[in-house]
């Protein structure tokens, strides 16, 4: 994601806002890809295996792209931030 997103994903987790699904990238260097096109990124790693565990479910889209309903604050580590931005 983009370090803009940051203050609301540490409140409410990844939530899907206009997309029917958060939509996730299966390993880092996509993910800082994909979170450049909208600003400085931030790469999240989201604990999937204790989303699944609990009942969560999770699709893989054609593209590649894992799609989940949300993901709770619990669920999220702060793996990469740029140099200024905060960890939790």
């Amino acid at each position: 994601t983009a370090s803009r997103f940051l203050d609301e994903i540490k409140k409410q987790g990844l939530i899907a806002g206009d997309r029917h699904y958060v939509h996730l990238s299966a390993d880092e260097a996509t993910a800082r890809k994909v979170g450049a096109r909208h600003g400085s990124p931030v790469v999240l790693t989201v604990k999937a295996q204790e989303m699944v565990k609990r009942g969560i479910p999770f699709w893989q889209a054609e593209n590649g792209v894992w799609l989940t309903s949300t993901v709770a604050v619990e669920f999220l580590e702060w793996s990469f931030m740029p140099t200024g931005v905060q960890k939790q």
